[in-house]
């Protein structure tokens, strides 16, 4: 079997994320993101691109429809709150009787790794710290048309959890991602400061500064071409 991993917020948030001409999302075997809690709560509001896993009548997790879990890259699992790999350590979890049973995602995990390649990653805090993260993530959205996954526009990937990321001239652009991610100040680095002018011509940014690819050749970083240091308090 391939085992069960804990799966930090910030991975699960990069991992959503990532893109190469078009969002990752678009690829039916890069991920597959399932949401362990209750009917009630997952209509309520779930992780985008999340699906519900289903059970029997015998309470037995169910494997999802049109998944092919052994070619899946990323199979991630959540529930309301887990935080460990021991489904019995939650003496501080107070439990509602609507709301799904405690270890869900643990539960659910230990029938899937019986035929993923991969480990499965059940996230770390669950539903509710990711959106305690990243609230810009979570929609009641239940089906979604691949055109609408291809039009999905990624946020920068996280360096350093809430306070550095990297992104593209188009994301630095973006004033709905500088609200989301708080981003105070930002970093040009690129061979030409064209890009730098016209983030100033927008007004919105706190600070700017432009490094040349010289300079940063001089420190011995490698960096890719023309990309947007933000930094969030």
């Amino acid at each position: 079997m391939a085992g069960l991993v804990l799966c930090e917020p910030t991975e699960l948030y990069n991992i959503l994320n990532q893109s190469t001409k078009l969002s990752r999302l678009t690829e039916p075997n890069y991920l597959c993101l399932l949401d362990a809690r209750t009917k009630r709560e997952y209509n309520e509001s779930h992780v985008i691109t999340a699906r519900r896993v289903k059970q029997n009548p015998m309470g037995d997790y169910l494997i999802p429809e049109s998944v092919e879990l052994e070619c899946v890259k990323y199979c991630v699992v959540y529930d309301g709150k887990t935080s460990s790999l021991d489904d019995t350590d939650y003496d501080d979890y107070e439990e509602k009787e609507e709301d799904a049973e405690v270890g869900a995602a643990i539960q659910c995990a230990r029938v899937l790794e019986q035929f993923t390649r991969h480990p499965v990653r059940i996230l770390k805090g669950g539903y509710e710290s990711f959106t305690a993260c990243y609230h810009f993530l979570r929609t009641q959205k239940i089906f979604w048309m691949p055109q609408e996954l291809d039009a999905f526009q990624p946020y920068p990937v996280e360096i350093l959890p809430a306070q550095l990321y990297m992104g593209d001239c188009r994301q630095a652009c973006d004033q709905q991602i500088q609200k989301d991610l708080k981003i105070k100040a930002q970093v040009n680095i690129s061979e030409e400061i064209r890009t730098l002018k016209n983030l100033r011509e927008l007004g919105f940014l706190s600070a700017l500064s432009h490094c040349s690819l010289h300079e940063m050749h001089l420190h011995s970083l490698k960096i890719p071409l023309r990309c947007f240091a933000a930094v969030s308090q």
